[in-house]
């Protein structure tokens, strides 16, 4: 009995109503990934930025990169663009390929957000649409030729009106949720900026020494002095050989 009446109620208004459930279906399931996208993501980023901080105000740049590789948080990748491009090109190219791999995580914050949209701002056309089916359907059953009464077209019509009542209830779920998620991952968006204007401000900031192109390039001059001590010793050596063998002559 339960099972055709749930039947009935969704084959009203020439099966909108089941649009309107996967609708329904699609704004949760989204609202449940965002969810979890989004959980514990700033207190997460701002351990991580608090780690690398303090390891940058002393000059330990491996360990604070270490920290980013072992990070699940999402702005790790931001941090690791830094280290990566330090020492191999200009600060300013460092700050702009560090802000464009925060834009990219901002990015993939409002993912699929558009459906959460998209369901809010349809969701009651197809309500409508489906009432108005339904209206003429149940027009379509009545004899032109008799006394249509009241009590005769209320029920077929207040069956088609549940289908406006269910795409409404669907839109303010989609539009509640799409409000929500949007207005975190702009405060989610606000905190990597800052964030991430910190770590730039540090890590541009290091001395040259502990910059990894500067250690590579500070241990090839010296080799090359090396080298260049050697072989004027070398040339010193053989000088004062020639000389002796000349005095003994």
């Amino acid at each position: 009995m339960e099972s055709s009446s749930v039947w009935e109620l969704m084959s009203h208004g020439g099966g909108a109503m089941w649009v309107v459930a996967v609708f329904s279906v699609i704004a949760l399931a989204v609202g449940i990934e965002r969810a979890i996208a989004q959980w514990q993501f700033v207190t997460r980023a701002r351990m991580l930025g608090e780690t690398v901080t303090r390891c940058l105000g002393r000059g330990a740049l491996d360990e604070a990169r270490s920290a980013c590789e072992r990070s699940p948080s999402p702005i790790a990748d931001v941090f690791l663009v830094g280290y990566e491009r330090l020492g191999r090109a200009k600060p300013e190219h460092v700050a702009t390929a560090v802000h464009r791999e925060r834009l990219r995580v901002n990015t993939e914050l409002k993912s699929r957000l558009w459906m959460l949209g998209t369901v809010g701002a349809t969701s009651p056309f197809i309500g409508l649409f489906g009432t108005v089916v339904g209206i003429i359907l149940a027009m379509g059953e009545l004899n032109p030729n008799e006394t249509v009464k009241l009590g005769e077209i209320a029920g077929p019509i207040s069956s088609a009106l549940v289908v406006t009542a269910a795409g409404i209830l669907v839109a303010v779920e989609a539009v509640i949720l799409f409000n929500y998620f949007s207005q975190r991952a702009n405060r989610i968006a606000t905190e990597l900026k800052l964030l991430t204007d910190e770590f730039l401000e540090l890590l541009l900031d290091l001395p040259g020494d502990s910059l990894p192109g500067r250690k590579a390039k500070k241990s090839d001059d010296k080799t090359e002095a090396k080298s260049e001590k050697s072989e004027k010793s070398e040339l010193k050596s053989t000088k004062g050989d020639g000389d002796g063998d000349r005095e003994a002559a």
